[in-house]
């Protein structure tokens, strides 16, 4: 018993030692560069969000913050780079729900990463809406007379996506369980040829990014449907929401969230969450962001990983019943 108690005095010792060194390392944090690694290639929406992001927080925080991009299809290299890095905050992930939560109920264990065990959220960054949108040539002027045309016409119209598993093919087949009708899906390689084709009106429909589509709109080259956030957008008030036009529980945008690795201290997460609001509170970031159709969404960490695991259920079973299977 005797042999016992100064075991137990040592570990206790350590284990403050520990704790004030972590609380140290913290309040000096960051003392060198960190590098922000994203899944996207350099140039596109993602790719500037980032770096628009990065370079604020490294102006707030007295260190350069470096974006590393590191492309891939579904997020596997950069995340699985930045999940086996040092947890001490020098290394920091850039991902959206396409490489997270949509990823892991798309690729299952061949993800090669699990998204709610290898990274922590740090804070929610961008919510960015997404539009379904109709080439003019398909005759509809919203939601209801899509339906009535695709069950007039049942696997006879068509849509288009940036690939198999895409947030733009998801929310199309969630729209096609909901209203009970039968589309093709077409596939491509990527926004650019998906859009060509659209304005080409080769296929007649798609949901995409506000970002990429409402330009488009407002020039009557697309006709806006709907849109997939709860709210309307204040850069397309006009279109209505899914949940409007009786589409209850109808819910497709895309985010952008700051990750760490899972074993970084609490105290360094701490650190960075309000900077990153701070970095969002900017009016002239919030009005380039509202442009887009994207909106300023600092959060939690605790509400990132629980719309993470909201999505993971949800498209897990769009997955299923609409037979999708990774490629």
């Amino acid at each position: 018993m005797k042999a016992i108690r100064p075991a137990i005095s040592s570990l206790i010792v350590a284990l403050f030692t520990a704790a004030l060194s972590i609380q140290a390392t913290a309040q000096n944090y960051p003392a060198r560069q960190v590098r922000i690694v994203v899944n996207y290639t350099p140039g596109g929406p993602t790719d500037l969000v980032a770096r628009t992001v990065g370079s604020k927080m490294g102006e707030i925080l007295g260190q350069p913050f470096v974006i590393e991009n590191m492309p891939s299809n579904n997020g596997s290299i950069g995340t699985q780079n930045v999940a086996r890095s040092a947890p001490d905050g020098y290394s920091l992930l850039f991902s959206t729900a396409g490489h997270t939560s949509v990823a892991a109920a798309l690729w299952g264990d061949k993800l090669g990463f699990d998204p709610f065990k290898d990274i922590t959220p740090i804070s929610m960054l961008v919510m960015s809406t997404q539009m379904i949108v109709a080439h003019p040539s398909l005759g509809v002027k919203n939601i209801a007379e899509l339906v009535a045309l695709a069950k007039a016409k049942p696997g006879q119209l068509n849509f288009g996506s940036v690939g198999i598993g895409s947030s733009n093919q998801l929310g199309i087949e969630l729209l096609k369980s909901m209203a009970k009708i039968d589309m093709v899906h077409v596939p491509y390689k990527g926004t650019a040829p998906a859009m060509q084709d659209l304005l080409a009106g080769r296929v007649q429909l798609m949901l995409n990014s506000m970002a990429t589509v409402i330009p488009l709109v407002r020039t009557g080259k697309l006709i806006g449907l709907a849109v997939g956030t709860t709210k309307r957008s204040s850069a397309a008030p006009d279109i209505p929401t899914m949940e409007e036009l009786g589409y209850a529980g109808y819910q497709v945008s895309t985010w952008y969230a700051l990750f760490a690795p899972s074993r970084t201290p609490a105290a360094i997460i701490s650190k960075l969450n309000p900077v990153v609001h701070q970095v969002l509170a900017n009016p002239q970031i919030a009005k380039t962001l509202n442009d887009q159709g994207a909106e300023p969404a600092g959060s939690t960490p605790e509400s990132v990983s629980k719309l993470m695991r909201e999505e993971y259920e949800r498209w897990k079973k769009v997955i299923a019943d609409a037979k999708i299977i990774a490629e």
